[in-house]
This record gives structure tokens, sequence and C-alpha cells, in this order.
């Protein structure tokens, strides 16, 4: 079987905090960072076929340059494995024939697939790990053994499953205490003082895979990692992982002066292996909390400090004062709101979450606003919120209004672009957050080489996209229709 056409794959090392989903987005690549080009990228699960019925079919690829299939598990091992089989491979659409000979491969990989061959600026990783199976990481990354079956399985899984990429998002916690509270989940993390071993050193790490990925496999030449990172507090340090940087709050000081000394040597050399960082610029405020708050602000409160314990601004001049590229930081953005039941309004005490679109409290954006909740947008913390007084009911989403500062400043800031979680949570047509960023990058674009549609729109469109072609050619897989290219 002769394989479609060859490309070079860029594999991308991603950190990015997520449920299983597919992430979409614009991306400048480091060759033609001199154009100014920006990227787009959104986050689908592979559960959202189910409930949810957003399918592969439904992504306005189009409007972006990268997405990301979440999430694959890790054994102990390190063996980095499909964590929905079904949905993954197995599902038959109704295009799809219950007749074909050999061993083929159906599903969203299928789809996702055939979604890059119509659209050949649309990269797809594969993203591993998440909220879930992040403890599953941690062990396998303990061992040289693991962490070479890791970079071993991923590379098998990519040139099986026809991904230009891989995305870890590696979710831990390094405190000084016995535990930590992810600000990203309900759940506790638990991690004692003895884990020192976790603190490996990060752009070592990253080198480790560069060289564990183009031993790999011949095809598979080229290797970029991404980053995710996690702002989740105006005062915050950065915590360290081999694999994930979060900034969290409640570090004894001793702890997180250490920490602050290691970043502070180490970001700017782990800035060179990677194509961008995605920052995580959301769930600043949630059910874990004692007051209601914003979710994604830009900036602190001046007059409402309690209701902005975080802030985006922030997060970027760290990253950017320690030797990270502007340009190579991807703001996301979310596209779900959380609510706060039996409370005065931001900043003031709550009691519940009350109930959402598939989880308690969490909210899609394409359900919001409510019936008797009026909309406040907030210039000076660049925030926005419903508020219900007849049921004291706090939503704290972004706004079309907010959106378009989002995408306002990510030109000024001269970021990377914009990422989203999650993809089936944004709404159609012109109230579309997706968009508006699109549509603003694309206008800067015009006049700068610059890109981005509400997003998108506000950054100048798809015109200012990277325009690199993704893999088509995968003539070592072991599944017949994808390696005939289907």
């Amino acid at each position: 079987i002769q394989p479609c056409h060859s490309f070079t794959i860029h594999f991308i090392l991603s950190l990015i905090l997520s449920l299983a989903w597919l992430a979409n987005a614009i991306y400048i690549p480091p060759w033609s960072r001199s154009m100014r080009l920006t990227l787009l990228l959104v986050t689908l699960t592979d559960i959202g076929i189910y409930a949810r019925n957003f399918q592969p079919q439904d992504i306005p690829a189009e409007k972006l340059t990268h997405v990301l299939y979440a999430f694959a598990n890790v054994r102990a091992s390190g063996e980095v494995i499909l964590s929905d089989p079904w949905s993954d491979t197995d599902k038959h659409y109704p295009t799809d024939s219950w007749t074909d000979t050999g061993n083929n491969v159906y599903g969203c990989i299928k789809k996702l697939f055939l979604l890059k061959k119509k659209n050949r600026k649309l990269k797809v990783l594969l993203s591993i790990g998440g909220w879930t199976y992040s403890p599953n990481l941690r062990l396998a990354f303990e061992t040289e053994g693991g962490r070479q079956k890791f970079a071993d399985s991923s590379v098998d899984l990519l040139k099986d499953l026809g991904f230009d990429g891989i995305d870890v998002d590696y979710e831990v916690c390094l405190l000084s205490r016995s535990r930590c509270l992810m600000l990203m989940s309900d759940s506790i993390l638990e991690i004692t003082t003895k884990r020192t071993n976790l603190l490996i050193p990060y752009a070592v790490f990253v080198r480790y895979f560069h060289a564990s990925f183009i031993d790999g496999s011949a095809k598979l030449n080229i290797f970029r990692p991404w980053i995710h990172t996690v702002p989740l507090t105006q005062t915050a340090i950065i915590s360290y992982s081999p694999l994930h940087l979060l900034l969290v709050r409640n570090i004894r000081s001793n702890f997180s002066t250490k920490l602050t000394n290691y970043l502070k040597e180490h970001l700017a050399q782990m800035d060179q292996y990677l194509d961008f960082w995605n920052l995580m610029a959301y769930d600043y405020a949630g059910s874990w909390d004692t007051v209601a708050g914003h979710g994604a602000n830009l900036y602190v409160s001046n007059s409402n400090p309690a209701s902005t314990p975080f802030n985006t601004d922030q997060a970027i001049d760290y990253y950017t004062s320690h030797g990270v590229a502007s340009y190579n930081i991807v703001l996301g953005m979310p596209l779900y709101g959380r609510a706060f039941t039996d409370t005065s309004g931001p900043g003031q005490p709550y009691n519940g979450v009350g109930v959402g679109s598939w989880a308690d409290g969490v909210w899609d954006y394409k359900a919001l606003s409510q019936t008797g909740c009026e909309v406040a947008n907030l210039d000076q913390e660049a925030a926005s919120y419903c508020y219900n007084s007849g049921s004291r009911l706090f939503i704290s989403y972004d706004t079309l209004e907010i959106t378009r500062k989002n995408g306002e400043y990510i030109k000024f800031k001269g970021l990377g672009g914009g990422m989203w979680w999650e993809l089936s949570g944004d709404k159609q047509g012109d109230d579309s957050l997706i968009s508006t960023v699109c549509f603003i990058l694309h206008t800067h674009f015009i006049i700068l080489l610059t890109l981005n549609l509400q997003v998108v729109s506000t950054l100048g469109g798809t015109g200012a996209l990277d325009k690199s072609d993704n893999q088509l050619s995968y003539p070592i897989s072991k599944y017949d229709n994808l390696k005939a290219c289907f």
C-alpha cells in the first residue's frame, strides 16, 4: 500500500490541564515567527461524543491550527494507552463500512484523520494524562525504564494512529505539606514531602524526550515540545514538576524560594525546546474557594481584590521576565462558566454551586447567560459574569465583550495565540468566542502580519494562522486503512 504524501511530523510535548478532550490551536512555528503567525487551539474530549454529542466532524477546523485529543492513559510501567477504545478506534459512524477487509481503525481517530486531509493546516495531537490519569504519569516518570517506555509507546501511538504530536498534561502539586488542593478539581492529590525525586530538572527531562522521539523512528525526525502552564494565584509561586508547571498557592516560604530560584535558572533553558506554552488562564475560582470569584480575569481587581485571587497578567509577566519569549505563550480561555449559589456577588461568601450543564456548578458558554441573570462586564479586571439578585446566583464566564479584550490582550502582549477549554461549549455564528478572537487577530494580521474568530476575529482571522502542512504519511501504521490514507 502506497502512503499518501510524505511530510515531516512535528512532535509537540504539551502540558495541558484537561479532561479527555480535543484541543484546537493557532500556533506560530519557530521558523515563521518573524511573520508573527498566530495559533488557535481548542480541546475536545473523547467522551464528548456521548451525552454532549459533539463529534470530530463538528470541529471548526478552518479557524484552528491544532486539535488536542484527550486523554490517553498511562500504565505504571510507563506505557501510554488509549482510555476509551470504543470512542477512539472502534465506533462505526454512518459512513463507515462493516465489510472492510484488513486491520482497520474507525472512531474518532478516523474522523480526525479525515479532518486533517480536508484541512491540511490542521494538526492533531494526542493529549496524555489530565487530572484523572496524572497519578499514573507520576509513577511512570519515577524510573528511567518508565520514562523510556512512555517515550517509546508514545511514538508507537503516533505512527499507528496518525497524530502530528503529543500533548502531556501532567498535573502534580509539590508542596512542603502532605497534600495540596489542585484548583482545577474538587479532588485532592496526595503527595508526601518525601517525593523529592519529582524535582527532576525539567530542561533535562525535555531534552530526554527530544532524543527519545528522534531515536524512536527515523520517520519522526522533528520534535518540539509544548507546555501548558496554569496560573493559580496572584501571589503564588510556580511549582515545578517533570512535565508540568503550575502556579500554586499556600506554599511555605522556604520551599517557594527554592522553587523560585530553580525556575529563574531553568525557564529560559526550557523555552528553547518548546514551540509554545499553553497558559491555562482559567479556573481561578470555584467550589474549592470560600468566596465567589472571577474565573478568568486578566487583571487583579483594585476595588474588590477578594474576587480576583489570581490574574493572568501577573502570570504572563512572570514567565516573560524569566526568559520565556512572549510569542511562545498561548493564552488559554474558558468556554464555560462556574456558578456560586446563595451569594451577594463576587468576593462574597456563597453556599453551594447548584446544577450545571453536565457537572454541578459548571455551565457551557452556549447555555449562558440565563433568564433573569443580569450580565456585567468589568473593564478594570477584564472579567464578566451574570448575577440573579432574586435567586442570588452568580456565574463567572467570558462574554463576547471580554473575549474581544482577550484578543486585544494577546496582540498587546505579543503572545502566540489563543486556546480554549473545551470546544463543545462554544456557541455558533456571531456569538462564537473562538470566531471572535480569530477576527481580532486577522485584523491585526493585516496591519502587523499577525493573526487570530471572536478571538480568531479579534486577532485578525484565519489568514494569519500557521500555514505549515500536517502529516498524512504513516507507512508503518498497523492499521491498513490509515496507512492507505483512507
